[in-house]
């Protein structure tokens, strides 16, 4: 059985030490393991807990991920429940040992700070993804514009535009207070700011007529299975340097869950990989992110033999 239920927020102050509701069955039952549950069905070993608590952040990549993992346990006899967290308690709770995983750890920097509050109560289970990047990206047709600076020899062409996400979006800031200061493309590009959503239907709209066009964007993202990019070089690394993403269990989560955690250690995508399997979870019309995760694992029979090794002998999806 799976189930997913929405876990709020929890007070930042005098709430540390409060379950979050979702680690528990409607009788309060914990569902993130003991030794009741050690052997149970026919989860991984029979050193394996059958039940796994992911907790899911909203974030594209998360999304994708978390549901291509709950497919696979699920047919690997694991009873899996996702729970819908915010960045904050989601960490509290791992701390605390409410939630057993999460899949979506940004490193050194975005969760830098979660890291140094929380990382002694947790288990790092490595890296799965080591090219987290903010970008300036233009359609691959754009020959000429290859690097950021090269955006000068283009204003007229561009309309003197730059295509954003949301104000408050850490890639705004990036770009609006270093990237445009820092390659002098202040007095001659606005920096267009609405949604993601928006900057992503005029992308599509530019390419559909094959216009130019640039746009902040970042990896992982499912725009790049969909269209052709290029990102431009950032020679003084003013957008920042790449990111790892990691997966991380909660205390004693490598004890209790040893061969998923061996699954999960031996983990890794690739852009193509990462940006193809958004595409069918996360991507434009999709309605059943499961129901993708299973159509891409079907398709890639050799990502889930280089993943489980002889564990994916059976697998069908």
């Amino acid at each position: 059985m799976k189930s997913r239920k929405r876990m709020m927020t929890l007070a930042a102050a005098g709430m540390s030490g409060v379950l979050l509701l979702s680690a528990c069955g409607g009788n309060g039952e914990d569902l993130t393991g003991g030794s009741d549950d050690a052997g149970n069905g026919d989860a991984g070993t029979a050193d394996d807990l059958q039940d796994v608590n992911i907790a899911l952040i909203a974030w594209d990549e998360a999304i994708a991920v978390t549901h291509m993992w709950e497919v696979i346990l699920e047919e690997k006899g694991y009873n899996v429940e996702v729970t819908d967290v915010d960045v904050a308690p989601m960490y509290q709770g791992a701390a605390n040992g409410d939630v057993d995983l999460f899949l979506d750890t940004w490193l050194p920097n975005t969760h830098e700070q979660y890291w140094e509050d929380y990382g002694d109560q947790l288990e790092d289970l490595g890296s799965w993804y080591d090219n987290g990047i903010l970008t300036l990206t233009v359609p691959t047709y754009m020959e000429d514009v290859n690097s950021i600076p090269d955006l000068l020899d283009h204003v007229d062409e561009l309309d003197g535009r730059i295509v954003g996400i949301d104000p408050g979006a850490g890639l705004t800031d990036t770009t609006q207070n270093s990237a445009m200061p820092g390659y002098e493309l202040d007095d001659d590009f606005e920096l267009v700011t609405s949604s993601s959503a928006a900057m992503l239907a005029e992308l599509d709209s530019a390419i559909e007529d094959e216009e130019p066009i640039v746009v902040t964007l970042w990896r992982p993202h499912p725009a790049y299975a969909k269209h052709d990019l290029k990102d431009l070089e950032d020679p003084e690394g003013l957008m920042g340097d790449a990111e790892t993403i990691h997966s991380i269990g909660r205390d004693g989560f490598v004890d209790d869950f040893p061969q998923l955690a061996g699954w999960i250690e031996d983990w890794t995508m690739s852009d193509e990989e990462l940006a193809t399997l958004q595409e069918v979870t996360v991507g434009d019309d999709v309605t059943d992110a499961e129901a993708g995760a299973r159509e891409w694992l079907s398709e890639n029979t050799e990502f889930l033999e280089r993943t489980l090794g002889d564990d994916a002998e059976g697998l069908e999806f």
